[in-house]
């Protein structure tokens, strides 16, 4: 049956449909924001995947350019795979919801979330977002929400819910925010150096609308909602684990009390092994191919109790450091001889080579999707081989985990990196992770921003990241341990992953991964206060020590830019016929020519004189020739009555037979000859732009 519900939301109508559409769905919504249309569906298998120990859950949000009016641009005119900005948005819809499914639930579950149509003026994303959680929460599928999300911004000293695409032209904060009624769930943040205090105030404002939408939602819910599916649970055998317990407990504690993670992988190993050969002696055989398949989930909840006891009941972690303490760092720049910029960042066992590299302004990445960013010339990737976490298999490509971690380094940087007519180049920067415990991403920031000084990019602020951890009371989530830089272990049994990256000034990224139903304000304060403690610590002990300031000159091999600015009516001379004479004046310096259409002009090559000389024939063809002047020019054509001599390429005059010489002249090559250099004076400009000269002898 079709219903429809609405409400508003930032002062634009939010329409919720349901019953008209994809009727085989266990759940769908139709969601209408201004003229945004989504449409999310939702579906879950009706039996649990056979061996496996976590919760299959996938999200695509799938961006159609019809939805903007647009054909795509590729050879095949359809859509390929996800663009960056489509998987960014699909594990931002993810990570609010995952934790509200239940933690046995094995049941494969799909969130699709597909774009229909897109007004800049309410974004898609935010409606994907609302219409995920909208239509898990009226199917069958058991899930405790309802969630939402809203988008927030800061436009003149005010924080805005939901910019308009006027206002994001001049918001210095790009926010996301997710969450249930009580708590916050996720935060996703690109911010130009806001203050923590802002930006806390923006989350808390962000999380007000957010009840209201998740109460909408609630009510729908109650009116329509189908009842919960029971599935197959599927949990560990207490008996089993109590027998595991009481063997092992402490064996695991001392297993896991080790800063090598290398040795601590190798003493779990050893640990289970013993597990083993124990319940191979203490059951038949029979029970125990009975109860195999439960060990190895067993001792990962052995390894996750001792872990977070050792947290919030003793205050102590298994690599020894206090609670606020961070691993041992280390950097140091030019550690590649040929690259524009590099730096090797290392925490603990985190290694990170960040790599910059210079291009011109034709080498900026043209983006093909919905919302109104055309083009970037900032560009960060991050690749996460197999090696460096000990693995032997073969690197595919960059997967989302890659594009996430790469886009979220990208956000932290982008708010330093100086304008184009301050810096008249395309920077990309490659973050290679070479060993990885943990805070992978937060150590490509760190590494990327002594990469880019050291390459001579003239940066606002250095910009440093860390992440700081959660370990909850499971019976009292008020009650609670928060641990500064967490490793692999403490992020995989804990409860947050709270990253931020900022300046000495203030935050530029953030991105929150939670594993419990939310945060309170408190925790996500004091978070705050935890990173920016740290972060002023990495960059004035560590970083600044390795390089203080941005290079004052560029790396021998990066390409040298000359800018000037010319008369837009003039780009067509410079151009010429079909790029006639522009490729002659490429052809003859060797140098790159970019020419915007306000007339700016990059001139980019690796010799600074032949760059300066494709300066000076550009400002020779754009300068208005003037009567009585002098120029010197090349004979190209000689006619029966006269020699048409180009001054500049693609600007010609003609010398009268009569203007050759002081005495008369029979035919014009007695005089010259094509290829001769002469020097002319103009003498006339007809109205049609045709210059007559004569020769200077």
């Amino acid at each position: 049956m079709f219903k429809s519900y609405s409400m508003e939301l930032a002062g634009r109508t939010l329409t919720l449909e349901t019953g008209k559409m994809a009727g085989l769905a266990n759940g769908s919504v139709l969601v209408k924001y201004g003229d945004t249309v989504v449409i999310v569906n939702v579906t879950a298998s009706k039996a649990p995947r056979e061996g496996i120990d976590f919760f299959p859950l996938s999200v695509d949000y799938e961006e159609r350019l019809y939805a903007a009016g647009r054909i795509p641009g590729s050879f095949m005119k359809r859509e390929g795979k996800p663009s960056d900005k489509a998987i960014l948005v699909s594990r931002a819809i993810d990570r609010p919801i995952r934790p509200l499914f239940p933690k046995d639930l094995r049941n494969d579950v799909c969130v699709n979330a597909l774009v229909l149509s897109v007004d800049l003026d309410c974004s898609p994303e935010v409606a994907a977002q609302i219409g995920t959680s909208a239509a898990l929460s009226i199917s069958d599928i058991p899930f405790n929400g309802p969630t939402a999300a809203v988008s927030v911004g800061y436009v003149d000293g005010e924080i805005v819910i939901n910019p308009t695409l006027a206002q994001r032209e001049k918001n210095r904060l790009n926010l996301t925010v997710a969450g249930t009624k009580d708590k916050v769930s996720m935060i996703e943040a690109g911010a130009d150096e806001i203050p923590e205090d802002i930006m806390l105030e923006a989350i808390i404002k962000g999380h007000e609308e957010i009840r209201r939408i998740a109460e909408f939602i609630e009510n729908i819910q109650s009116e329509i909602g189908k009842p919960k599916f029971d599935y197959t649970h599927c949990v560990v055998d207490e008996n089993l684990f109590d027998v595991i317990y009481d063997f092992a407990s402490e064996k695991i504690r001392t297993a896991l009390t080790e800063v090598d993670k290398d040795t601590r992988d190798a003493n779990i190993d050893a640990v289970t092994a013993e597990i083993e050969e124990y319940l191979k002696g203490k059951y038949s055989e029979e029970e125990f191919e009975e109860i195999k398949p439960q060990i190895g989930e067993a001792v990962y909840k052995l390894q996750k109790k001792t872990v977070r006891h050792m947290i919030l009941e003793e205050k102590k972690r298994v690599d020894g450091r206090s609670i606020d303490e961070i691993r041992p760092l280390s950097s140091e720049v030019d550690i590649l001889p040929r690259t524009h910029g590099s730096a090797l960042f290392t925490r603990g066992q985190t290694q990170v080579l960040s790599v910059a590299t210079l291009g011109t302004i034709g080498d900026e990445q043209e983006l093909d999707g919905l919302d109104e960013e055309k083009s970037k010339r900032y560009i960060h990737h991050y690749n996460f081989p197999p090696y460096s976490v000990g693995e032997a298999r073969p690197s595919r490509g960059p997967g989302r985990r890659e594009v996430g971690h790469g886009a979220l380094a990208e956000r932290a940087l982008v708010p330093v990196i100086p304008s184009q007519d301050v810096f008249p180049y395309t920077i990309r920067v490659v973050s290679e992770v070479l060993s990885s415990n943990g805070s992978t991403s937060q150590g490509s920031i760190c590494g990327s921003t002594l990469a880019l000084m050291a390459a001579g990019v003239p940066i606002k602020e250095p910009v440093a990241g860390i992440s700081t951890g959660l370990v909850t009371d499971d019976n009292d989530r008020s009650r609670y341990v928060m641990i500064t830089d967490i490793q692999g272990l403490e992020d995989f049994f804990g409860d947050m992953d709270f990253k931020v990256a900022g300046t000495k000034n203030g935050i530029t990224a953030i991105q929150v991964d939670i594993k419990i139903d939310g945060l309170t304000y408190d925790i996500i304060k004091e978070a705050f206060e935890r990173t920016r403690v740290a972060r002023m610590y990495i960059l004035n002990e560590v970083m600044l020590k390795a390089i203080p300031a941005p290079r004052t000159e560029i790396s021998k091999y990066a390409p040298k830019i000359i800018t000037m600015t010319i008369n837009p009516d003039k780009i067509k001379d410079v151009i010429g016929s079909g790029g006639k004479v522009i490729n002659k004046i490429i052809a003859d310096t060797g140098v790159k020519i970019d020419i915007e259409d306000d007339g700016r002009v990059f001139i980019a090559g690796e010799d600074a004189e032949m760059a300066n000389r494709a300066k000076e024939i550009i400002e020779t063809i754009t300068m208005d020739l003037e009567v009585g002047k002098i120029y010197t020019g090349t004979v190209v054509r000689i006619m029966n009555f006269g020699a048409f001599v180009e001054i500049v390429p693609g600007k010609e005059g003609m010398i009268h037979i009569s203007k050759l010489a002081k005495e008369r002249v029979e035919k014009v090559e007695d005089v010259v000859q094509i290829g001769d250099t002469v020097a002319v004076k103009v003498i006339e400009i007809d109205d049609q732009g045709r210059v007559n000269m004569m020769r200077i002898v």
